[in-house]
């Protein structure tokens, strides 16, 4: 559930920080010089201060009490759902679950499950749209494989047009708790979680989901 406590993103604080001095220095200068110009500027520069705060916004997530639950690593829509092949991690034929992630939705992401860090890859790419199913495979991304000593969870951050850093906090062998904050990716991207056939999936294609709090797959077995 959601807590009335709600923080930003550390990530954020720079762009912040930038675009307020911008926005009140144009806002002071335009009381002193009557420009168009300065209150354009000043104007524009103060829609995106308050966007950049909404967007880089980091709430708090308590994660449900259940065991054997894949947790959705981000907040965003469910735009594929698939059975396929997992050569990086897994190896073997899996379920995969696709979110996108607009530029209105939270974007910290978070541990789907708890476990090992047995996987960590950085890899370059293109910067298509992350709604496109090709993304998936080209774009620019950060791969993540969890092992809990009973499961293996395989996921990716890929990003998207606009997003263009990925941040990932993660290091190899790490211990993790599920829900944990890892990352994010900036300004609209894509999230795709690959696990074995024994989960049953429990979303639903454009369903919206939250990172830490919607269960996206369940053992079934």
């Amino acid at each position: 559930m959601w807590s009335n406590k709600l923080h930003i993103s550390k990530e954020g604080i720079m762009f912040i920080t930038i675009l307020g001095i911008v926005a009140f220095a144009s806002i002071f200068l335009f009381t002193l010089i009557n420009y168009t110009i300065i209150a354009i500027i000043g104007s524009f520069s103060f829609i995106l201060f308050i966007f950049t705060i909404y967007f880089f916004r980091d709430p708090e997530r308590i994660p449900p009490e259940m065991e054997n639950a894949i947790l959705s690593p981000a907040d965003g829509t469910i735009i594929l759902i698939d059975e396929v092949y997992e050569g990086v991690y897994l190896k073997e034929k899996g379920k995969m679950v696709s979110i996108f992630l607009s530029l209105f939705n939270v974007h910290i992401n978070r541990i789907p499950i708890s476990g090992v860090i047995e996987h960590l890859k950085y890899e370059k790419g293109n910067f298509y749209p992350a709604f496109l199913k090709k993304s998936s495979l080209i774009n620019e991304n950060y791969s993540i494989g969890i092992a809990n000593g009973k499961h293996k969870i395989f996921f990716r951050q890929i990003a998207g047009i606009l997003a263009r850093r990925i941040i990932n906090n993660l290091k190899p062998g790490e211990k993790v708790i599920k829900g944990k904050r890892f990352g994010m990716i900036k300004f609209g991207s894509r999230m795709d979680i690959f696990m074995p056939m024994s989960f049953k999936v429990t979303v639903k294609l454009n369903q919206k989901v939250i990172g830490c709090e919607t269960i996206i797959g369940v053992l079934s077995q």
